[in-house]
C-alpha cells in the first residue's frame, strides 16, 4: 500500500523550553558518553571561573557524592534572584530554565567569559534528573529545585548568610548518559589545569565515594609559569633555561572594547624531541588551536630566524629554520583573555576571533625578541637545538624516501612477517600486533583469515619518545609497522590510507608485555595520533587464568586476580579445582586464543582514547622520557593492571 504523502502543519514539531536539549544532547555537550558526562561539571565550573575572571571569586569547591551527584560551590557574587524585567519571574529561574539567558552578552557583568553562549547551566539542568540551586546573596540563602529542566520547587529563602556565592548540586540523568559514574582522575586533571590558568584561585576537589574521602587542593601563585614547570617536570631543560620564559601584554587602551584582549605565554625548551603546546581562550582549552596559536607560532618562527641571522648563527640568508625545527623540545602554554570570543561550536575546540592572531603575534614577537637580545647565551642554545632539529628533519625526509622507494621496488611491499587478510575494505578489517613468533604463530592459526591480519614484532619496539624521527625510521620494526598500516608518518601521514580501521595491540600479561604495550602506544601517540583520535587503536585483554573444576571438561576464563579470588571462594577447598596461569599468548592453543581474545562476539577490547590532552601528554612524557626510575616504578606497580592502560 502506498504511503500517504501528508506533509502539512501537523508535521512541524515545536520543542518548548529545554526539550530541545534533551532531544539532541549531543548538540550541546558533544556526546552522551563519559566525556559528555564530565562536560556537565565543566559547564558549571566555567561559570564559577567567570566570576573569578571578573574579580569576585577566590575559591571553588567541587564535591562528588557517593550517589555520583556533584556539587559545585563558589564564593562569587551569586546568581541574581530578583524579578527578571522581561520574564517577570525570578532571574535564578530564568538562568536555569531558558537557553541563551545569562550575563555574558553585553560585556557589562562580565568583561571576559568562557561561558559565552549562556547555555551552560540550563543545559546541565535539562540533562539532570534532579538539580538543586542555592544562592547566597543579600543576606539570605535562596533555593530552587528542578527535575529534568522543569521547576519542581519555586524559589524560597532557606536561611541567612553573611557571605555570597552560588552552589549547584545535580544528579546526571541515567536516561540520557551511557554512564553516570565520574572518573576522579579526569576531574582532578581538568581542575588542576584550571587552577594553573587562574593565578591564586583555590580549587578544592573532594571525592566522597571512598571510605576515607579523597581531597586535593590546587592553588598556584605562578600561574602558567607553574603550569609549564609541571608539564616539564621530568624533562631536562636546555642549558640556561631552567626557568620558563614568560611573556605578557594586552591591547592598546584606545582599542574598541569588543576587540580588547590580554595574552600570556610561558615557554621552555628541553632536551627532548617532542613539542607540547597547549592553548586556552578564557580558560577554555582550545584543542584544535585557533587564531591565538597561529599568532604565537608565526611570531616564534620569525623572531628566532631573525635573531639567528642578526647574530650570524644562521649564515645562509636563504636558509630558514622551520616552525617544527624551532618547536622541537618546546613546552608552551598560551592563555588569552578576550571579551567576546568566537569559538567554533559549543564545545569551543577552536578560537576563531581573528584579531587575536594579530595581538598574540605582536606581543610574542616583541617579548621574545627582547628576551633573546637580553639573554644571548640562552638564545644560542635555542638556535643550536633548532639547527640540530633541522638536520634531523632532513635525515628523516631521506629515511622516508628510502622506505618509500624500498616499498615500490620490492615485489611484495608489505612486511614479510605480516599475515594479511583477504578482505580489502579497511572498515571491515583488523590488524593484531603481537610480540614474537610464538604468539604470532598462535594468532595466525586462530584468526579469521578473511578480516583479521597478524603482524608479529621481533623484540621490543624502539622508544620513540627519546629519539628523533630519522632514528626511529631506521628501525626495521617501526618501518614494518608503518608499511603494514599504510598511512605513512610525518608530512606524508594520510588517515584515509589506513589499511585497517581496527588495530589491536595484543601482548602478554606480564611486565614485558606491559612495557611493549606502552612502547607501542607511545609510537602511535607520537607518529600516528590521528589514528587514536579516529578510534582505530585498541588493546586486547586476554585472560590471565583458566579455572577448571576437577573431573569436568573446560573451565572458566578469568581476567583479574580479584575475579580469581571470587571464583575460588565458591569451592570448599583448593583440591576441587585447578588453575592454569597464562604467562604468554603462545601458551594458549589457537582455539583458546580465538574464543577468548580474537573472536568479535566474545572478546573484550579496550579502545584507546585521548580524553584529556594535559594528562595524555604528561603520561607519555613521564613514562617514556628520560626518567628511568619513574618508568620502572610504574611498570612494577601496575604490570598486572596494564591491560587496562588508556593513554
Amino acid at each position: 500500500m502506498a504511503k500517504k504523502n501528508t506533509y502539512d502543519e501537523s508535521e512541524i514539531k515545536v520543542l518548548e523550553g529545554l526539550e530541545a536539549v534533551r532531544k539532541r544532547p549531543g548538540m550541546y555537550i558533544g556526546t552522551t558518553s563519559a566525556a559528555g558526562l564530565h562536560h556537565l561539571v565543566w559547564e558549571i565550573v566555567d561559570n564559577s571561573v567567570d566570576e573569578a575572571l571578573a574579580g569576585f571569586c577566590t575559591k571553588i569547591k567541587v564535591t562528588v557524592h557517593p550517589d555520583n551527584s556533584v556539587t559545585v560551590e563558589d564564593n562569587g557574587r551569586g546568581i541574581p534572584v530578583g524579578r527578571h524585567p522581561q520574564k517577570k519571574i525570578p532571574t535564578l529561574e530564568v538562568v536555569l530554565t531558558i537557553l541563551h539567558a545569562g550575563g555574558k552578552f553585553d560585556n557589562q557583568a562580565y568583561k571576559v567569559s568562557g561561558g559565552l553562549h549562556g547555555v551552560g547551566v540550563s543545559v546541565v539542568n535539562a540533562l539532570s534528573r534532579k538539580l538543586v540551586a542555592q544562592v547566597k546573596r543579600d543576606g539570605n540563602v535562596y533555593e530552587m529545585q528542578f527535575e529534568r529542566g522543569k521547576t519542581t520547587e519555586k524559589m524560597k529563602v532557606v536561611g541567612k548568610s553573611k557571605t555570597t556565592g552560588t552552589t549547584i548540586t545535580f544528579w546526571p540523568d541515567d536516561m540520557i548518559f551511557e554512564t553516570t559514574t565520574y572518573d576522579y582522575d579526569t576531574l582532578h586533571d581538568r581542575l588542576q589545569e584550571t587552577a594553573f590558568l587562574n593565578r591564586n584561585l583555590k580549587i578544592v576537589l573532594t571525592d566522597e565515594r571512598e571510605l576515607t574521602p579523597r581531597v586535593d587542593e590546587f592553588c598556584y601563585s605562578g600561574g602558567i609559569v607553574d603550569f609549564v614547570k609541571f608539564l616539564n617536570e621530568e624533562k631536562e631543560p636546555l642549558p640556561g633555561l631552567s626557568k620558563p620564559i614568560y611573556l605578557e601584554g594586552k591591547s592598546d587602551p584606545d582599542t574598541p572594547l569588543e576587540r580588547m584582549g590580554e595574552v600570556e605565554v610561558a615557554m621552555q625548551w628541553n632536551t627532548g624531541y617532542s613539542e607540547r603546546t597547549l592553548s586556552f581562550a578564557n580558560d577554555i582549552y582550545t584543542e584544535e588551536g585557533g587564531m591565538h596559536l597561529e599568532g604565537f607560532r608565526t611570531a616564534l618562527t620569525k623572531v628566532v630566524n631573525d635573531y639567528g641571522r642578526k647574530a650570524n648563527i644562521i649564515k645562509d640568508k636563504d636558509a630558514n629554520l622551520t616552525g617544527d625545527d624551532i618547536r622541537e623540545g618546546l613546552t608552551a602554554v598560551i592563555s588569552v583573555k578576550l571579551p567576546d570570543p568566537q569559538f567554533e561550536g559549543q564545545t569551543k575546540a577552536k578560537l576563531g576571533s581573528s584579531y587575536m592572531r594579530t595581538l598574540t603575534n605582536r606581543i610574542v614577537a616583541q617579548g621574545l625578541a627582547d628576551y633573546l637580545e637580553e639573554h644571548p647565551n640562552q638564545a644560542k642554545e635555542i638556535l643550536k637545538k633548532a639547527s640540530q632539529a633541522a638536520k634531523g628533519r632532513l635525515a628523516a625526509q631521506k629515511a622516508r624516501q628510502a622506505t618509500r622507494r624500498k616499498g615500490l621496488l620490492e615485489t611484495a611491499s608489505l612486511p614479510g612477517k605480516l599475515a594479511d587478510c583477504s578482505v580489502r575494505d579497511p572498515e571491515m578489517t583488523e590488524l593484531f600486533i603481537v610480540e614474537g613468533d610464538s604468539a604470532g604463530g598462535s594468532a595466525k592459526m586462530a584468526r579469521d583469515r578473511s578480516i583479521q591480519a597478524v603482524l608479529p614484532l621481533r623484540g621490543k619496539i624502539l622508544n620513540v619518545e627519546r629519539v628523533q624521527e630519522h632514528r626511529a625510521l631506521s628501525s626495521d620494526t617501526i618501518t614494518s609497522l608503518i608499511t603494514a598500516i599504510g598511512t605513512g608518518v610525518g608530512e606524508e601521514f594520510n588517515l584515509e590510507k589506513a589499511r585497517y580501521h581496527k588495530i589491536v595491540i595484543m601482548t602478554d600479561a606480564d611486565v614485558d608485555g606491559a612495557h611493549i604495550r606502552i612502547l607501542l602506544l607511545t609510537f602511535f601517540y607520537r607518529f600516528m595520533k590521528p589514528m587514536i583520535e579516529a578510534g582505530y587503536i585498541y588493546v586486547a585483554q586476554p585472560p590471565l587464568y583458566q579455572l577448571k573444576p576437577k573431573g569436568r571438561k573446560g573451565g572458566k576464563y578469568i581476567y583479574t586476580d580479584e575475579e580469581l579470588a571470587l571464583e575460588a571462594a565458591k569451592y570448599e577447598d583448593s583440591t576441587k579445582y585447578t588453575v592454569q596461569r597464562y604467562k604468554g599468548l603462545g601458551e594458549m592453543d589457537p582455539e583458546q586464543l580465538w574464543s577468548t581474545t580474537m573472536e568479535p562476539k566474545n572478546r573484550i577490547l579496550l579502545k584507546v582514547t585521548i580524553e584529556d590532552a594535559m594528562a595524555a601528554e604528561r603520561a607519555v612524557a613521564d613514562l617514556m622520557g628520560t626518567s628511568v626510575e619513574k618508568r620502572k616504578d610504574f611498570i612494577q606497580t601496575h604490570a598486572k593492571d596494564a591491560r587496562f592502560l588508556d593513554i
